[in-house]
């Protein structure tokens, strides 16, 4: 009866947390015991042949549950959050329709922030502009950093020099459009959710035990072909390290690695150290999230974190 409170009242459900936190496997369990539609909030999911180092869901678990924003793209293209927002304010919309539950799962935390906060009317990505910019970061990171201080002190105020991917989109849409991050996002925004969501976070106050679980998962995924995959997709000739799905954490290491830059032990501690750095960010984001429900991954079985939940969804 719950759920159907939380479809009549249009609410979605949302589960939050850093990478290698369990999201999937709730969402799984959730799904033997409510109608619901997972959307992912993961920007490396949208690709299509990434499936071991981006830890896609089974084709399996695909089959058994509606999924949607995974496969949806080629691995030459690039998906902006402005797009992300779009496509979930319709699914949301056809998964209500169904009498269903939408259940956001993932932890690419600009996601979950546009879709709740709205979007500001920036410039599409500009992959020309993107790959000079990303050539100065591997040639001199720091000069990325000091740009932004030049041009935008709020946004380099805000964006750490160590965090490549938002430096090079703040300087990206100056270059663009020849406004700064910081005119722009005051600008009203659009886009604003038709919906609420209930927020469920996984968040583990052990930080050792994160670090550990994705030193196995990392593992698990080499044993899988994880660099085969890699391997496959250096084959097609038509990508390269600059662009977007292969910035993902794991396969540019993977690729610099299959390139002959370093050798397999360095490339497996640049793995995990950016999946850590990942982990970091997250939570980090997640720190700032506001009314949601947190739960130690590590404190509490996976019974007793779907019982939570449910509770939660029983309570509505």
């Amino acid at each position: 009866m719950s759920v159907q409170n939380m479809i009549k009242n249009r609410q979605c459900l949302a589960l939050m947390g850093p990478t290698a936190s369990g999201k999937s496997q709730l969402s799984m369990d959730l799904a033997e015991k409510y109608p619901i539609e997972i959307i992912s909030v993961d920007s490396a999911l949208i690709y299509r042949d990434m499936d071991i180092g981006t830890a896609k869901p089974s084709d399996d678990e695909l089959a058994a549950v509606p999924h949607h924003l995974i496969n949806t793209h080629d691995a030459s293209q690039t998906y902006s959050a402005s797009e992300f927002v779009e496509d979930v304010q319709r699914l949301v919309e056809e998964i209500f329709s169904r009498n269903r539950l939408p259940v956001l799962v993932g932890g690419t935390m600009m996601y979950f922030n546009a879709l709740q906060q709205g979007m500001s009317d920036l410039p599409s990505a500009d992959e020309a502009v993107r790959i000079k910019l990303q050539g100065l970061w591997d040639s001199e990171p720091e000069a990325l950093h000091r740009r932004l201080q030049e041009i935008d002190p709020e946004s380099a105020e805000r964006i750490h020099p160590n965090d490549p991917q938002r430096l090079i989109r703040a300087l990206e849409v100056y270059e663009v459009s020849g406004k700064t991050l910081t005119e722009l996002r005051a600008q009203p925004k659009s886009n604003l959710p038709k919906f609420g969501i209930l927020k469920v976070a996984l968040i583990p106050e052990d930080r050792a035990r994160l670090h550990q679980q994705i030193g196995e998962r990392f593992q698990s995924m080499l044993a899988a072909g994880f660099l085969q995959e890699v391997k496959s997709l250096m084959a097609r000739g038509d990508l390269n390290p600059e662009m977007t799905s292969i910035r993902s954490v794991g396969y540019r290491q993977a690729w610099s690695f299959l390139a002959g830059d370093y050798d397999y032990d360095t490339f497996v501690e640049k793995g995990l150290v950016a999946t850590r750095q990942l982990a970091k960010r997250q939570l980090t984001w997640l720190r700032k999230e506001k009314d949601m429900i947190v739960l130690d991954p590590f404190e509490v079985s996976r019974e007793q974190r779907l019982q939570a939940v449910s509770e939660l969804i029983e309570s509505v």
